[in-house]
């Protein structure tokens, strides 16, 4: 719902937890139609833990996070905070039993618990007919297969609902239950035509229909705050909780600084998310067979987009020197990249022994010496080598896209923590052939704060929002650049024999 602003509007505060993959944080919105100021109040890790019987998600860990962050945000602002609102990275859920207590740790998505589930799932659902209904790109780790891994087991036979990451915070903030709908779509278990739960996929897997919650749209009402949590937090109890759009990629969506409509996006943190926003989801056989997916935006908006291993391959190279004493600084590591020779290798970022955690140095070594490439020979000429692969992958992304959808791209915006890597950002727009807006950085969360200060009437529809990204946030500009040619020879090495570029 789109609520006028009003133009003699004053500011207003707005807590955000935004939970990503390797850290969370909670920050403070300050918002008035020619304002938008974030400050980050409260960050801590995101550390997954091994047990016996897989990784998983230290959810309690984070959420006292959220709770000291917002007993942090209570401290600096005397209470005034307007509303909360919960971001985190989607597929991944906790199960409640019938007295709605959580029934232990979630796994986490790059556990091989879900290794062959996608044969048990197409063995009962055709991947033709789950693509025409979902519209989601085949990832191993999806909701639909962690749920058929865990088909059968004591823990999913005790379960009645199931809440993804966002929604279990909510939970314990407020007591209430739903599912937020641009998450939800991310399950495999959603209808991208009708924006509705499949409830029947999930009685096809045998298992009970009755475990989603009803569904929530951004800037929803999800309750108060319970007394518990406002007595520690210092909010009161009348503290609203809204929904935003809580997939981050999502949120991050939001704060994309477009004006004009032939835009893509590349949501760059750990992941790279990159694509077009559509006012239909593209089902086409094509379409599944290039890997796209098609998850719901803000205003019932899609986004289709692939996911490729973003930012994960450097920060791995990174923790790997670290515990081997070797330098790993960002800024230096980008230098000397800069200065390394261009083009000796390049790797495709989603090959399948990239995603689990380990030594990213050596693999990505090994997948050179697999390839008949040279293998990089140094710190700087590998991590050229990532920057490298991974424009290439924006590239070949963003033009099957614009193919795929009959979508002319004219200008590619580049959010999120990827977006402070001038070397990633300018190797994206000679890749591409296209200019690129780099920023805002703190993509997710401005998003997640404009879809709270909208339900609170304070800024009005998308475009507004995104006006008020661009005239308040910092932006750098990346015009193309470089020989198109060495970049189609690039690619071309990763290309299958045939296949259209």
């Amino acid at each position: 719902m789109t609520t006028t602003p009003s133009p003699s509007a004053s500011p207003a505060l707005f807590a955000a937890a935004d939970l990503g993959a390797t850290s969370g944080r909670v920050v403070l919105g300050e918002v008035a139609p020619d304002r938008l100021v974030l400050t980050e109040l409260h960050r801590f890790a995101n550390t997954p833990v091994r047990v016996s019987d897989g990784l998983h998600w230290d959810v309690l860990a984070l959420f006292q996070g959220v709770l000291d962050g917002l007993r942090q945000a209570a401290r600096s602002t005397d209470g005034r905070i307007a509303s909360v609102g919960v971001d985190s990275w989607a597929v991944d859920y906790g199960l409640l039993d019938r007295d709605g207590a959580l029934l232990g740790h979630p796994f986490h998505y790059r556990d091989s618990r879900t290794d062959g589930a996608a044969d048990t799932v197409f063995s009962r659902i055709d991947a033709q007919e789950l693509y025409r209904i979902t519209g989601l790109q085949h990832l191993s780790f999806n909701t639909v297969f962690q749920l058929a891994s865990a088909a059968g087991t004591a823990q999913m036979d005790a379960a009645r609902t199931l809440l993804l990451v966002p929604d279990l915070f909510i939970h314990w903030l407020t007591g209430t239950v739903g599912a937020e709908e641009t998450n939800a779509s991310t399950t495999a278990l959603f209808d991208a035509r009708t924006g509705t739960w499949r409830p029947d996929l999930l009685d096809r897997l045998s298992l009970a229909p009755g475990l989603l919650p009803p569904l929530r749209a951004p800037g929803d009402s999800a309750g108060t705050l319970l007394p518990h949590v406002a007595a520690y937090t210092g909010l009161g109890t009348s503290t609203p909780v809204t929904t935003v759009a809580s997939h981050d990629t999502a949120s991050a969506v939001v704060a994309v600084p477009a004006a004009d409509p032939r835009f893509a996006y590349i949501s760059c943190g750990t992941w790279s998310l990159a694509g077009l926003e559509l006012n239909a989801p593209i089902l086409s056989e094509e379409s599944r067979k290039a890997g796209f997916t098609n998850e719901r935006g803000v205003d019932g908006t899609i986004r289709y987009l692939r996911n490729i291993m973003g930012m994960w391959l450097l920060e791995e190279c990174r923790r790997t020197w670290a515990a081997q004493g070797l330098p790993n600084g960002l800024p230096e590591l980008l230098a000397e990249a800069d200065r390394a020779r261009p083009f000796v290798s390049v790797v495709d970022p989603d090959a399948p022994e990239f995603l689990a955690p380990g030594d990213m140095p050596e693999q990505i070594r090994a997948y050179c010496r697999r390839t008949g490439q040279p293998v990089p020979d140094s710190q700087g000429a590998l991590v050229r080598c990532i920057v490298e692969s991974l424009a290439l992958a924006h590239r070949r992304v963003l033009r099957q896209a614009a193919r795929l959808a009959d979508h002319d791209i004219t200008q590619v915006h580049l959010v999120g923590g990827g977006s402070r890597n001038e070397l990633l950002c300018r190797l994206t727009a000679d890749a591409c052939g296209l200019p690129v807006v780099a920023g805002p950085a703190e993509a997710t969360a401005l998003g997640n704060v404009l879809v709270q200060a909208r339900a609170a009437g304070l800024v009005g529809d998308l475009s507004s929002m995104r006006r008020l990204v661009a005239d308040t946030q910092q932006l750098r500009h990346y015009p193309p650049g470089g020989d198109p040619a060495t970049w189609d020879a690039a690619e071309a090495r990763l290309a299958p024999a045939g296949e259209d570029l």
